[in-house]
């Protein structure tokens, strides 16, 4: 089952030398195959975004994914943007620029639709009780939507420890996303 960081500013900080600091220790210690760069609130997006793809490059096969911005990730050469569920009309625009395209989802109907469009992922949360994220969807749930598609889907949502990564491999999900597990 793959394995998808996220990170978070309150885990990872704004401040550049802080930041690559806690990412290369997160990296080095979880190992994952993918990884996102999401902080909705820095100003200075694209530099920690260009400081993040540094630290990334040194673990050999790691996904790269910029959050929303899918022209910044082709110019820094990420491998991929991380599209909202608000974004269906840029999967198109970011694969033309040769980019893989991961979007958030939350229903069935969301992951189709993400499907149809040409998005090689989708994330479908939240699998666990998460902070602001509404009621969690559970593992029957994630079962039900693994059965009417064929896109590789991450678990994502709540996901912080060993015993819940078991009871997602149990449905067999392409992986697995979180920030708080690899913090």
């Amino acid at each position: 089952m793959k394995r998808y960081l996220i990170t978070s500013r309150e885990h990872y900080s704004d401040t550049p030398a802080v930041f690559r600091s806690i990412l290369q220790e997160s990296l080095k210690k979880h190992l994952p195959d993918y990884a996102l760069y999401r902080d909705k609130s820095n100003p200075h997006y694209a530099t920690q975004a260009d400081h993040f793809l540094d630290v990334c490059k040194n673990f050999y096969g790691l996904k790269t994914f910029l959050h929303q911005d899918y022209k910044l990730a082709a110019k820094l050469g990420a491998v991929g943007v991380h599209l909202t569920s608000m974004e269906f009309e840029t999967i198109v625009l970011a694969k033309e620029l040769g980019l893989e395209v991961i979007v958030s989802t939350h229903t069935k109907e969301e992951v189709l639709k993400a499907e149809e469009l040409g998005a090689n992922y989708v994330t479908y949360s939240p699998i666990f009780s998460t902070p602001n994220k509404g009621e969690p969807k559970g593992i029957k749930a994630l079962q039900e939507v693994l059965k009417s598609c064929k896109i590789p889907i991450f678990a994502l949502g709540g996901i912080l420890t060993q015993e819940q990564i078991e009871q997602i491999s149990e449905v067999n999900p392409y992986g697995f996303a979180s920030i708080r597990y690899f913090y």
